[in-house]
């Protein structure tokens, strides 16, 4: 049921805005919550569902997560897209540029884990989502004459952002559960991560889908690309927002429930 809602959502998002897209839409959503209600009566269940029920930090910890990877993921595409066809960059100078964020990430997160050791992990791990949500904001703003500078230092603040959510934010959630949910706890982090990649990638493609259809990318059409890049930014910035909330609401709770 998992496996199918997955490829239902995403193929039904590939298909917008035709509305053959909607069926398939529905039915994944249908397969979603027909397989919660499945999980939670199940007697070994593949997700344990009532962790999230009874464990308030540990589902906000997941949402946080979930919000962060979804508005996150897709930004090596959409930039790596603009600056080879709106900078006119080949790929070599493009990934150069886009280094920004993982030179920053491979600095920073070592020591951010260690530091979540001693401060409460939510508190970084809040921190780290607001810079992130920052960083989206400038990517709001690109346009063809936008200076390279720009973009890489707007890269190095997400990855100082993502740094500072990613390991504290694992290490509570790790931290909400018993030692026996260890194992649920983990896989349900990579699960958060790799559903939230998936989601990102399919709002890009939803996108550019509408606004491009199924045109190849000719610079005649380089200004609709630019809107859609803008545009997913955009809507990255906004769904990031929540994800504040739900990483602060959910330090107020770590230290009251334990599953």
């Amino acid at each position: 049921m998992y496996s199918l809602m997955l490829l239902a959502l995403m193929y039904g998002m590939s298909m917008l805005p035709n509305t053959a897209a909607y069926p398939f839409i529905l039915g994944g959503l249908v397969l979603l919550c027909a397989f919660i209600y499945y999980e939670t009566r199940v007697e070994n269940p593949i997700l344990d569902v009532n962790l999230f029920l009874s464990n308030r930090a540990f589902s906000f910890s997941n949402l946080a997560a979930f919000i962060n990877f979804s508005a996150t993921y897709a930004v090596t595409l959409l930039l790596s897209l603009y600056l080879q066809y709106i900078k006119a960059l080949d790929a070599q100078q493009a990934g150069i540029v886009m280094m920004a964020s993982p030179i920053t990430q491979a600095i920073i997160s070592p020591l951010a884990g260690r530091l979540s050791d001693r401060v409460e992990p939510y508190k970084i791990a809040s921190v780290g989502m607001a810079v992130t949500t920052l960083s989206l904001l400038p990517f709001m703003f690109l346009g063809e004459a936008t200076p390279l500078t720009y973009v890489a230092g707007s890269l190095a603040l997400l990855g100082l952002g993502l740094s500072l959510f990613t390991s504290p934010n694992t290490n509570a959630i790790m931290g909400s559960v018993e030692r026996r949910f260890y194992g649920v706890a983990s896989s349900t982090v990579g699960t958060m991560r790799l559903t939230g990649q998936m989601l990102s990638t399919g709002v890009a493609m939803t996108l550019f889908a509408i606004n491009l259809g199924g045109s190849q990318v000719v610079p005649e059409l380089y200004p609709l690309l630019l809107s859609s890049v803008k545009t997913t930014f955009t809507i990255f910035f906004v769904v990031c927002i929540p994800g504040i909330a739900a990483s602060m609401v959910r330090g107020r709770l770590a230290g009251d429930e334990k599953a």
